[in-house]
């Protein structure tokens, strides 16, 4: 069942003279992992902010086609409604942050949405549980790391009780540690929850084992869509062309073809795949 249908979506930001994106269309399906590939500027973010209802309601712009998601209009319906059913994680998680405690960081969505003091407790209680943050509720979102920082944001997303979560580029502030966090809890959630998935994101060794269809962007247009298995491979000797780095086993096995029966994109797959 699609969760979001895109079709021919332009979107030009006031006082620019290119499109942030340039007809874009495509599908989500409910329960899938789609990751955003492309260099700084080939439209990733907007994309992201486009789906959440940022842009424009709180990002000026101009927007052209269609976009739905859920059955709703982002456009057309407002940010704070829509974070009910849209799920949104930033690379800077401390920018958003303002409240003295992780308690209380959790609830604020909540709060401003008027949900009864029971109901906020026990959205809080399971959503710090599912990220792994249980016994923090009074600690200060301040005071710990940047990947419990990050989890944090992810927990305060997910009290709003969303069917999609969208991240942009979550991991690309914090140390190998904190990437693990962030990588080990969208994975669950994806898997274990059910919930649909769509990240930004520039580690292609996480996303190649984890993502169901990856979504090349070049120039605000989409160049490919297809699985890791398809696409990587492709783009070996266009790495820098289409501003997208391949796992490094994919890179490896396509200079030593001869002993691999095909290109794999995981290491568990290169050694499904050598040639013994």
């Amino acid at each position: 069942m699609s969760v979001i249908k895109v079709e021919n979506l332009t979107v030009q930001y006031a006082g620019e003279e290119t499109n942030a994106l340039d007809g874009v269309s495509l599908e989500v399906q409910k329960g899938e992992f789609v990751a955003l590939l492309g260099a700084h500027g080939a439209g990733k973010t907007t994309l992201c902010l486009s789906l959440n209802g940022i842009v424009p309601n709180m990002i000026s712009a101009d927007m052209y086609g269609s976009i739905e998601v859920l059955g709703e209009v982002p456009p057309k319906i407002p940010v704070r409604q829509l974070a009910t059913k849209v799920g949104s994680i930033f690379d800077n998680p401390e920018f958003q942050m303002s409240q003295l405690t992780v308690f209380e960081e959790v609830a604020l969505g909540l709060q401003n949405l008027g949900v009864e003091k029971s109901t906020i407790e026990k959205n809080i209680k399971e959503s710090l549980k599912l990220v792994g943050l249980e016994g923090f509720e009074e600690r200060s979102p301040f005071e710990i790391s940047g990947g419990q920082q990050q989890r944090l944001a992810m927990a305060s997303a997910l009290a709003m009780k969303p069917e999609i979560l969208i991240l942009d580029e979550p991991t690309s502030n914090l140390d190998p540690i904190g990437k693990e966090e962030v990588f080990s809890v969208t994975r669950s959630l994806n898997q274990e929850e059910g919930l649909t998935v769509i990240i930004a994101e520039h580690e292609v060794e996480v996303i190649a084992e984890f993502a169901d269809t990856l979504i090349l962007l070049d120039g605000g247009k989409i160049n490919e869509t297809g699985t890791p298995q398809e696409i990587f491979p492709k783009f070996v000797d266009h790495q820098q062309d289409v501003g997208v780095r391949v796992p490094q086993v994919t890179e490896l096995a396509s200079r030593k073809y001869e002993l691999f029966n095909d290109i794999p994109v995981t290491l568990e797959e290169s050694v499904r795949m050598f040639k013994q």
